[in-house]
This record gives C-alpha cells, structure tokens and sequence, in this order.
C-alpha cells in the first residue's frame, strides 16, 4: 500500500475537520444555544496577588573611574600597583624621573637667596637716604630713586618666593599618590616611558592608572521603548550572571537615561542599577540578565482581564448571553470619565440574567486586573471573546460555507 505523502495528510485532516464542522452544525436551535454556552466562561472576582517583571540584558561597569595622571613630565621610574590591586588612598603609586624638578628647585633657591640680600641692601639705602633727605643732604629726586629701587627688592623677593615654591610642588608632583581608594582598572604604561603633563601637554597628558571603587558596581540594562515607561527610580531588581548561576544578586534602579539607542530597528533606553558587590565576585564588563520588579501586591478584589469590555465590542459580547441591542444601547446613554483607561464594562451573572455594569479598575499583571469599585468578592463575571476574534470566527464560518456549498 502507498503512504501518504506530507501534504496529501495536511489535505486529509483538513477536510476531516470540515467534515465535523458540518455534523455538529445545523439550523436546529437548541444546538446553537449549546454552541453559544461554549463559546465564554466564567469566573469569580476574588483576591490575588498581582505580579508583572520586565526582562532586560546588560553589562556590568564601575559607577564612577578616576583616570591617575601625572603633573610632571618625564621618564617613569617606578610603579606601585597592577591591574587588580586594591590601593588605599594616598598610597604611593608612581615616580618620575626628579632631576629636572630638582635643578630647577635648586635654582630657584639660590635666586631666593639673592633677592633676600638685595632687599637687605635697598633697605638699607633706604633709611640712609631718609636720614639725608630730613637734613637736605640730597635731592628729593634722589631719595625718590632710592625709594623705587626698595620697592623693586620687595618685589623681586615676592616673586622668587613664588617660583621658589612652586619648584617645590613641581619636585613633590614627581610622586604620584592615589586619591582616593580602589582598584586599578587599568594601567597602559611601563617603567621606562616618558609621559607628558596635563598641564603642559595639549592632548591632555598621559593616563598612568585608572582606579574605580568596585565596592558598588552597577548595571546598564537596555530596556524596550514599550516597557520603560514602568520602570521608576528606586524599583527593586534581580541580577544573574553566567558565572554565578545559582546566585541571585540585587539592585535597585538608580537612573532611566533620557536618550534612546536604535539598534537593527530595535528602540531601548539604558536604565542604570546600582548594586553591592561587597564580595567583589561582579566584575566589569560582565553580561547580566535583568529582571526589573514592576508590581508585586496583594489586591482583595480582582478580575479576569478578558472580563473587560468596552464600548465598542460590548454588542457583539452581549449579542452571546443573548441580551438586547436596546438593553445594551440605553446602558450606553451616559458617558463615563475615564473610559478605556479606567473606566471599563463588565457582564456580571444575577439571578435575573446577565447584567451590565461599569467598573473602575487599578493594577494589573495583565491576566488579571484590580477592581476598584463597581464589584466585590465572590461575584461571578463573563469572560468573552473579542470583538474582532468574534467577527474573524463568524467571517470563517462564512467563507467555509461558500466554499462546500453545492447550490
């Protein structure tokens, strides 16, 4: 016997289901009523906890980096730390070639040296020549020639103290000292290469180390355009890394940056997490999962989402239960502020029948919604399709109808 192929079993099971459609469908009238009482279920508004996260991926980072840089220029004799080395502040971390600072301190002492010597003299000069101007000795041009050439030693004194001391800063900046505590991150020099300063250097001089506290690290977690809008400062959040697998970490979110990136078409915004990392086990540049806690609360009154309804699908739900287009019209009459953002419809069950009514709702984890106002617990509501699957399902029927009509 031949087997069938793929697409003769496709054919087959296809006109199988047709074949059903039609055995269980005709004009008799208690079988459409079974057929509607399918078609919609029902459920008890009751407590529940409501929960909805958003996934998201990132990349660990330091939250803040201090780039080491040396003032003075030249050869670097020496290096205290390595990549990884936690560094107290203060601690000594480089040294660069003194001489040069050295020479020019040296200088700039000896220049002080004079200008105190000069300012001894024209001092001197000075009182002399006061004496001798009280008596006329001497012209007042020439007592005025005294009395600049004093200033000019006050002068000269203030500057070489001035050079005298920043050739000793210049000599101290030969030693490079951490400000601050942390870890090297990152060091691109060597012992022997010659840096260039930042204060002379256009380029901005040569990084000797970069340090970050990795005490507290935090997240860079791109989150979609959609969900950001329920992301807020303060939230809670759940870390995981493939290299901790069975460890769970946790942060909350510190920053929701305002520029958007667009990737293959694809818009995120960089929401920024803060976390510990006391035990130093997150380190930079690892790839994290994200989960960001949006809604976790326990609500006393809730319904099945589905169970909404609004003005515009409300006919085709109420046509099901079989309840009147005037019922449903003349319950339509009045507008009501907030419909379709808080404001929905909702087909409760009473003894008399299905029943409309507008219910105020809260939060929602999107399968099931808070109620307000408008029911309380242990009411029973309709769950019913749409309007747009209730229409797609009755066009269907149409189409397959046509398709095995044989006139």
């Amino acid at each position: 016997m031949k087997k069938l192929n793929k697409k003769q079993l496709t054919i087959l099971g296809i006109i199988a289901i047709v074949i059903i459609y039609f055995t269980f469908s005709s004009d008799d009238e208690p079988k459409q009523d079974e057929a509607l009482a399918n078609f919609y279920k029902k459920d008890e508004v009751s407590p529940k906890k409501l929960f909805v996260s958003i996934e998201a991926s990132g990349l660990i980072e330091a939250i803040s980096s201090v780039e080491i840089k040396s003032k003075a220029s030249g050869e670097i004799l020496f290096l205290g730390a390595e990549v990884g080395d936690f560094i107290e502040k203060g601690s000594m971390l480089s040294q660069i070639d003194q001489r040069t600072p050295k020479n020019i301190l040296d200088q700039s002492k000896s220049d002080l040296t004079a200008s105190n010597v000069r300012l001894e003299n024209a001092e001197a000069q000075f009182i002399r020549g006061k004496q001798l101007h009280d008596k006329g000795s001497i012209s007042d041009k020439d007592f005025e020639d005294i009395q600049e050439g004093f200033a000019q030693a006050k002068s000269t004194l203030v500057r070489t103290q001035v050079t005298y001391e920043n050739a000793k800063i210049a000599l101290d900046d030969t030693i490079v000292r951490s400000p601050v505590s942390g870890t090297v991150i990152s060091r691109p020099v060597e012992v022997g290469q010659v840096i260039s300063s930042p204060t002379q250097a256009v380029g901005g001089g040569t990084v000797l180390m970069t340090m970050a506290d990795l005490s507290k690290v935090r997240v860079r977690a791109l989150v979609d355009e959609i969900d950001v809008g329920k992301v807020s400062i303060g939230q809670k959040v759940s870390i995981k890394v493939a290299a901790y697998r069975d460890k769970e970490f946790f942060g909350t979110v510190s920053k929701i940056e305002p520029k958007a990136r667009v990737e293959q078409n694809v818009t995120t915004f960089p929401v920024l997490i803060d976390i510990d990392n006391k035990e130093n086990l997150l380190l930079l540049g690892m790839n994290t999962d994200v989960v960001i806690e949006v809604l976790n609360r326990d609500v006393s009154v809730s319904a099945p989402t589905m169970s909404l309804r609004t003005r515009k699908d409300i006919h085709s739900a109420a046509n099901i239960l079989n309840l009147s287009k005037d019922s449903v019209d003349k319950f339509l009459v009045d507008y009501r502020e907030g419909e379709n953002f808080n404001k929905f419809i909702v087909i409760k069950e009473t003894k008399n029948g299905p029943e409309l009514l507008w219910v105020k709702i809260g939060a929602s984890d999107l399968l099931n919604v808070e109620i307000l106002s408008g029911l309380k617990q242990d009411d029973v509501v309709f769950i019913l399709p749409s309007k747009s699957l209730f229409d797609y399902q009755k066009r269907f029927k149409e189409r397959v109808q046509a398709s095995f009509s044989f006139g």
